[in-house]
């Protein structure tokens, strides 16, 4: 067998439902054209791989039955000028990707995915393998209406899976879970007033779980965010990474984005990406 190919496999934003999807809630979550993309040269000899930073936990286990030839993972339009990684799924999105490389299916890939982190929803997986925008619950997507909304880079990384230790960790959660999965239902009524109530609920449960969610340049921006009309919240685990914001018309956005700029909190520009797929062959 021979060929060459490249897959590309997109990262993702979390808009609401983050934290209660991992308790079978409802979130919604865009796929971004920012990801990583797999070239393959396709050979006799048995299947290598190589990963920017060396950890191969999110690609070996898809790999091992691939056809034989290189892999070679890279980040897709990764963003340039910051310190650390965005947050955006890159090891759900290197996982994809090695699965549409190995001809796996998107249940094959939440199972890897799950078994290298060793625990997570799946919904940074489906946002890579599907694309688009999603409402995700229990396992389950589906299309919902496209939105894609400003991402603010907060000037630090962060970890997710202590935060994610710390809210399983927390008693009393169903409240949460069930004031989140309402957010998620409302949301395309008005998405401004859903974003702003996701922030503060996210807040006060990680008050409660003694989780580090909101730092100093988070709340700077959902003040911001909040003085213009809009709202603004972190993406994700928090706790750093990307926050996510909409504004109520394009002037307060760029009024939104030129403010934060200034203290050094720059927009990323993003698109809505389709779901992984190969993008050239030979």
């Amino acid at each position: 067998m021979s060929g060459v190919f490249e897959v590309q496999a997109p990262g993702k934003i979390v808009l609401v439902g983050e934290y209660a999807v991992l308790d079978g809630a409802p979130a919604l979550v865009s796929a971004i054209n920012r990801g990583v993309r797999c070239a393959v040269r396709l050979g006799p000899e048995p299947p290598t791989w190589s990963t920017p930073d060396g950890d191969d936990r999110f690609v070996r286990q898809a790999l091992l039955g691939a056809p034989g030839g290189v892999y070679t993972f890279l980040d897709w339009n990764p963003v340039a000028g910051i310190a650390g990684k965005p947050g955006f799924g890159g090891s759900a999105a290197a996982c994809v990707a090695a699965c549409v490389a190995a001809g796996h299916s998107g249940e094959r890939a939440i199972a890897l995915h799950r078994e290298a982190q060793g625990s997570g929803s799946g919904v940074d997986v489906a946002a890579a393998w599907l694309g688009g925008t999603l409402r995700f619950v229990a396992g389950e997507a589906s299309p919902a209406p496209a939105i894609c909304p400003v991402v603010i880079w907060s000037g630090s990384s962060a970890k997710t899976g202590p935060r994610v230790a710390r809210y399983l960790a927390l008693a009393g959660r169903a409240a949460f879970v069930r004031a989140s999965a309402a957010l998620v239902d409302a949301f395309y009524t008005d998405p401004i007033a859903a974003f702003a109530e996701a922030g503060d609920q996210l807040c006060a449960m990680a008050d409660s779980a003694g989780l580090d969610y909101l730092t100093p340049a988070h709340a700077t921006i959902r003040a911001v965010a909040r003085e213009l009309g809009g709202a603004a919240k972190p993406s994700g685990a928090g706790g750093g990474d990307c926050a996510v914001a909409l504004l109520p018309d394009p002037e307060a956005e760029a009024a939104f984005c030129a403010r934060l700029a200034a203290l050094s909190l720059p927009r990323i520009p993003v698109a809505l990406a389709p779901g992984a797929h190969r993008v050239f062959s030979g």
